[in-house]
């Protein structure tokens, strides 16, 4: 999987291990893949419905597609929506620490 940068608040995460913080950009990012690739099957995104459309198996690789196209959008800077993501990990696990 291609590593994306995310542009984080650098005080986030500061007293985790810089492979726990990678780790959890990256389920981040693809947690934010997931949710656009979802988004894009309810705009729509389902293949072509038409005379130039391919048989039954077409659909078969209709997510395929569209999930390549979700991780293109999150590389290309997404929506914003992996940085809470991230967040959200980071804080869970200051709060586990704290317990």
């Amino acid at each position: 999987m291609t590593q994306i940068p995310i542009h984080t608040d650098p005080s986030v995460g500061l007293s985790k291990a810089p492979d726990q913080m990678m780790k959890a950009r990256q389920t981040a990012l693809r947690m934010e893949a997931s949710f656009l690739s979802e988004m894009l099957k309810s705009a729509g995104f389902d293949g072509q419905k038409n005379t130039f459309s391919g048989s039954n198996s077409e659909d078969q690789f209709v997510s395929f597609h569209r999930e390549a196209i979700a991780k293109q959008m999150v590389q290309a800077g997404g929506i914003g929506l992996s940085e809470y993501f991230f967040k959200a990990m980071m804080e869970a696990g200051n709060d586990r620490k704290d317990s």
